[in-house]
Order: C-alpha cells, then sequence, then structure tokens
C-alpha cells in the first residue's frame, strides 16, 4: 500500500482537535472559538481547505479572547494540514504548540503535538522517526489517562508498524484504537481506524478481504457525507482491485476517488488517483497514456514533500517507459523509485522495482546488472514472503489468544452455568480447529506461490549464465554444448564449422582503448548474426574470437559461407561507430565433421585453418579437412 492510504486515516490531528471541549459552568458562555474548532475537526474528513479556513478563523477569535487549550487545537488542526504540504509551516505550528504546552490545562495534548511531527516524518518517507514520535505520544497520551489521545497515537503507530512489516502489532494497535474509539461514540474516527485494518490486509497480501471492507466502510462514509474520507477509501479500493489485476473495477475507483479530489481541490488527493489510473494503463498496455497520466501526476505531487508518492510515480513511469522502449529514462525513474522504497522498508514495491529494473537492464544487453537486480528482487520478494507468512501466524495467534481470554472471563462470570460453559469450550474447540486448518490451507498456498516464484527466477538466472553479456550472443559454454548435441544427433548429416578471429584486434585496443574494442566486437557480433539463417547458430568463444556451427552443411557450402561472412565484415564502416577511422578484417577457419568427431577435435581442426589464414596475410578462409588441410589462394577458395 502507499502513503495515500493515511492521507486522513488519522484525520490528521482532527482525532485530537475534536477532543471533548472541557465543560464550562452552566453560567458562563461557550468560547466562539470552540464551535469554529468543532467545525473544522469535521471538515478535515470532508474539505481540508475548509477546515484550514476555520482553524484560522478560531485562532483569530482567540487573540481577543484567550485560550491555551483551545489555541493548541486550532493549531494541532493547522498542523494536520500542513503535514501534506509544507514542512516550513509544519515546523512554525509545531514550534507555537510547544511554547503553549507548559500553560495547558491538558497533558494529553502533547500526544497531538508528536503525532503531527510524526505525520510530516512519514510523509518524508523517515518511517524509523516517525515511528519514535508515535511511540512517545502513546506514551505520554497513556500518562494522561487520555483516551482519545491515545487511540490517535495507536491508530498513528499502527499504521507505520504496518509499513515496516510488523502485521501482528500494527493490528493490535489499530484495533485497539477502534475499540477505544467506539467507547468514546466517535464513529466516525472508529470507521478511519477500520481503514486501516483493511490496509494492513492490503500488505498481507489478503487483498479480497481488504476489499470487502472498504467497500463496507464505502457505504457508511457516503451515507455520512465524508468527502475527503471517500477519496481515500476509493483510492484503497483501487489499490486493492489492482493488485488483482481487476483492471475495470481499480479504474472505476480511482477515477471516482479523482474526481471528488478535484472537487475538494485536493492535490495530493489528486496525484495519488492519477497515479492509480496510470498503474492500470500500464496493466493494459497502454504505456503512452500512462506516461500522459503520470506528468499531470507528477505535476501535483511537486505541491507536497511525500516522498513515498514521488517514489510510486517514478515505478509507474519506469514501467511505461519500458513499454514504450525508452529504456535509459526507465532504468533512471527505477532507481530513483529504489532508493525511497529501500530507506522506508516498502518491500512490496522494492521488489517490483528491481524485478522491472532487471528486465529493463536486460532490454539494454546489460546482462550482468539485470542478474543483480534479478537476485535482489528475488530476495526481497522471499523476505516479504517469508515476513507475511510469519506475521500471519502471530495474527492469528494473537487473535485466537485474545478468544481464548474472553471466552475464560466469560466462563469465570457464569461458573454456575455448567451447561452454558461446556458449550462454550465446545465452540472454541471448534474455532480452535477452523483457525488451524485455515492455517494450514494458507501455509500450502503461500508455499506454492513461492516455489513458482523460485522457479521462475531459477529459470531467467540460468538464461542469464548462457550468454555473452558484452555481444549478447551465446556464450562458449552454450555454443560447445549445443554443438555437441548437434554431433551426437541420431542420422545427423555433415557438420561445418567456422572459427572467425577479428584481424589486429589487439591494435585496435592499444590505439583506442577497451571501450572501443567492445564496440566492434558487438559490431562483429551483430555481422555473424545477420549473416546467418536457421538452423545455423554462432556464439562467441572468448576475446575476438566467435564460432559459427552450420548442421547438415558439406564443407564446399560452409566455405562459401565463410567467403560471404569475409566480405560482409570487410565492408563494414566504423566511422559512426568509434574512432578506429578504417574498417576492419576477419581470418576465418573451417572444417567439416567426421566419424567419431567432438567439438574439440573440431575445434582444434578449425583453429589449425585459423591459423594457416593468419599465416597467409589475414583477411582469408582457410580449411582444414578431415583428412588434412587444404590451402585458399588470395583469400578464395579453390575451384
Amino acid at each position: 500500500m502507499t502513503r495515500t492510504t493515511k492521507w486522513s486515516l488519522f484525520a490528521g490531528v482532527a482525532a485530537f482537535v475534536a477532543a471533548v471541549l472541557p465543560a464550562a459552568a452552566s453560567t458562563q458562555p461557550v468560547h466562539p472559538a470552540a464551535a469554529l474548532i468543532e467545525k473544522g475537526a469535521v471538515a478535515m474528513r470532508s474539505d481540508p481547505d475548509a477546515s484550514k479556513r476555520d482553524a484560522e478563523a478560531a485562532l483569530a477569535a482567540l487573540r481577543t479572547q484567550p485560550d491555551v487549550d483551545l489555541e493548541i487545537r486550532a493549531r494541532l488542526l493547522l498542523c494536520d494540514y500542513q503535514s501534506e504540504r509544507n514542512q516550513q509551516a509544519l515546523d512554525a505550528e509545531v514550534a507555537a504548540i510547544g511554547a503553549l504546552l507548559p500553560r495547558s490545562h491538558r497533558p494529553g495534548l502533547r500526544a497531538g503535538m508528536l503525532v503531527c511531527q510524526g505525520e510530516m516524518r512519514e510523509t518524508l518517507g523517515d518511517n524509523a522517526q516517525a515511528l519514535a514520535y508515535y511511540e512517545q505520544a502513546a506514551r505520554v497520551a497513556s500518562e494522561a489517562r487520555d483516551d482519545e489521545m491515545i487511540a490517535g497515537a495507536l491508530f498513528s503507530r499502527g499504521y507505520v508498524l504496518g509499513l515496516q512489516g510488523e502485521y501482528a502489532r500494527g493490528l493490535a494497535d489499530l484495533r485497539r484504537a477502534q475499540g477505544l474509539y467506539e467507547t468514546l461514540d466517535m464513529r466516525h474516527h472508529a470507521l478511519t481506524a477500520m481503514n486501516g485494518v483493511a490496509i494492513l490486509y492490503n500488505r498481507m497480501g489478503d487483498y479480497v478481504q481488504a476489499r470487502d471492507i472498504y467497500t463496507a466502510a464505502l457505504a457508511q462514509q457516503r451515507e455520512a457525507g465524508m468527502l475527503r474520507e471517500q477519496a481515500v477509501t476509493l483510492h484503497n479500493l483501487g489499490r486493492a482491485h489492482e493488485y488483482l489485476q481487476e483492471w475495470a473495477e481499480a479504474r472505476r475507483s480511482f477515477t471516482e476517488s479523482l474526481a471528488i479530489n478535484r472537487e475538494i481541490h485536493y492535490a495530493r488527493g489528486e496525484a495519488y488517483a492519477l497515479r492509480g489510473l496510470a498503474a492500470v494503463a500500464n496493466g493494459l498496455g497502454d504505456s503512452r497514456s500512462a506516461l500522459a497520466t503520470l506528468e499531470q501526476a507528477a505535476a501535483l505531487q511537486r505541491e507536497t514533500p511525500d516522498a513515498r508518492l514521488r517514489a510510486q510515480i517514478d515505478l509507474a513511469r519506469g514501467i511505461a517507459l519500458h513499454g514504450v522502449g525508452r529504456l535509459d529514462a526507465s532504468a533512471a525513474a527505477l532507481r530513483a523509485a529504489i532508493d525511497v522504497f529501500r530507506s522506508g522498508e516498502a518491500r512490496g514495491e522494492l521488489a517490483a522495482s528491481h524485478a522491472e529494473l532487471a528486465s529493463v537492464e536486460a532490454a539494454r544487453g546489460d546482462w550482468r546488472s539485470g542478474y543483480t537486480q534479478l537476485a535482489l528482487a528475488k530476495q526481497v520478494s522471499e523476505r516479504l514472503l517469508r515476513n507475511q507468512i510469519d506475521q500471519r501466524f502471530a495474527t492469528l495467534r494473537v487473535e485466537f489468544d485474545t478468544a481464548s481470554k474472553e471466552a475464560e472471563n466469560a466462563l469465570l462470570l457464569r461458573d454456575i452455568q455448567a451447561n452454558e460453559r461446556a458449550l462454550a469450550q465446545s465452540r472454541a474447540v471448534r474455532r480452535l480447529q477452523a483457525v488451524v486448518i485455515a492455517l494450514a490451507i494458507l501455509l500450502v498456498l503461500l508455499l506454492a506461490t513461492l516455489a513458482i516464484h523460485q522457479r521462475r527466477s531459477t529459470l531467467r538466472m540460468r538464461k542469464l549464465a548462457h550468454t555473452d553479456e558484452l555481444t549478447s550472443a551465446p556464450n562458449r559454454r552454450a555454443v560447445l554444448n549445443r554443438l555437441a548435441a548437434t554431433l551426437a544427433g541420431e542420422g545427423a548429416g555433415p557438420c561445418t564449422i567456422l572459427i572467425t578471429d577479428i584481424d589486429h584486434f589487439k591494435g585496435i585496443n592499444d590505439r583506442f582503448g577497451h571501450p572501443v574494442g567492445d564496440e566492434v566486437l558487438k559490431v562483429m557480433a551483430q555481422a555473424v548474426r545477420d549473416e546467418l539463417r536457421e538452423p545455423a547458430y554462432f556464439g562467441r568463444l572468448g576475446g575476438e574470437e566467435f564460432v559459427v556451427v552450420l548442421p547438415e552443411t558439406a564443407l564446399a557450402e560452409g566455405c562459401a559461407t565463410a567467403e560471404r561472412l569475409r566480405e560482409r565484415i570487410a565492408a563494414i564502416d566504423l566511422a559512426h561507430l568509434c574512432p578506429v577511422g578504417r574498417g576492419i578484417t576477419t581470418s576465418i577457419g573451417v572444417t567439416e565433421s567426421a566419424p567419431g568427431d567432438t567439438p574439440s577435435t573440431m575445434l582444434q581442426r578449425a583453429d589449425e585453418a585459423l591459423y594457416a589464414a593468419k599465416r597467409a596475410g589475414r583477411n582469408a578462409v582457410r580449411i582444414y579437412a578431415a583428412n588434412g588441410p587444404s590451402p585458399t589462394i588470395g583469400g578464395l577458395l579453390p575451384s
């Protein structure tokens, strides 16, 4: 899941600022700022700009009639608003709250300031520091015995624990926060906490359950007219559909979220919705449409310091750029995304970024880098999957332990009702059996998924291991293994092989450097590739030597192929590739298979013919028949 899933899950510190106002004596008038603060707390879930205006109006009223606690609440509203938009403005509000706290009559309000600071660190992608703030906020609120502040701190802490893969602890915090909000009769906040639970299910890979929770929450939010919360939930629902590859449903959810965000002028929400629509376009193979949508998202993202949003846009852009063949730009975008996801411990997105970058590097011909990225993707995916399994077990164990304790307490209160106690124990056993069965099924499914993933990764790495990373041709091991199979085939006809070697290649490296030599090798490999037709194949033996295998081809026809290849290479113009300032030539040794031949014996004869071509002045073709060498004249085969 993304950072957007928490835009308003805490409703900023609206949960704090909607606090029960200190009871006033019936004979005292209500402060005019109090109603504005309550109104702003409600507006935070529908129209953040309206909430900001209400908070500023409350501060104006407080200038003529000061009240420390009300001023802190008003500034907490502004903290929530600025945490997604402006670091300097947020710092100013935090500094003002810190100056007011020593005179506050409600110690728990300090937890609200700490949560605000944590929200900003989370927006910037520093989840470790954010968690430290939330831990401190939970301690402060608990010491003050302020249930509302405890619920707010637990909600924020639970969300970040989920980001870091500690799902069991995160779910415990979120469910406790939901229970506290329900006890305080804060229905909207309890609904937000329920959304947080759905987010963690999404992160644990249970997308279907998350989708169902979002759908239920959305119906209640629409009934309550909570526009901003609807936009958030619609985005989260779109992400669940995205993970399930339900593209039509995902597009519908992201489109509706985008419309609501535009209606309330919420630029950050628009950017997340646009990123979602771009992901749908990528999923459907429409890379150009995805790039156009991401341009809009990036423009909006620059209005917020949200590093996670920027990284998600970079990931989607990298996928789209790969789709249109802009490989260098794709690699740069994916590497930028990886830097953010790695620092934020976003393992799912980090694995996806490494896997996509591996594909891009392979397409660019950088097989070594592609192999490295693929290995990293596999490593992160396996760590994520193991953590999901462990956390699922831990979550179910906590749920079971909690249920058992509740059942035990109920039995202690009804110890005289023996029949009911026996019935409750029987139900507990059945629940335990269901949990064990569910765990077994889940484990089998997860292990099967891991096995499939490992097999696919192994096949891709095997392919990389048999390819020459510079020229993209089969390497020595691959081509010689295939030659051995060709020679061993039943009823195999004559087989001719050519060994070709670039003339004076060392001089090119010495004079112009190895990068130029590498370019010449690539050109050489492409020339060989262009000359051959199935069933012929070739590979790089090493250095500047390549071997060409011509199955079912007699010596005369093989020599003709060698001569055509020699002429093609001599005609290459290297001026546009490297500063060699001249063409290149090649010497070619040719031999035909004989009964009992192996790759080693054929290579030995072809090498002898190659050296004969070198001694003859280079840029020549020489053959070595099974019964002894045969010369050529002037680089041409004898008639």
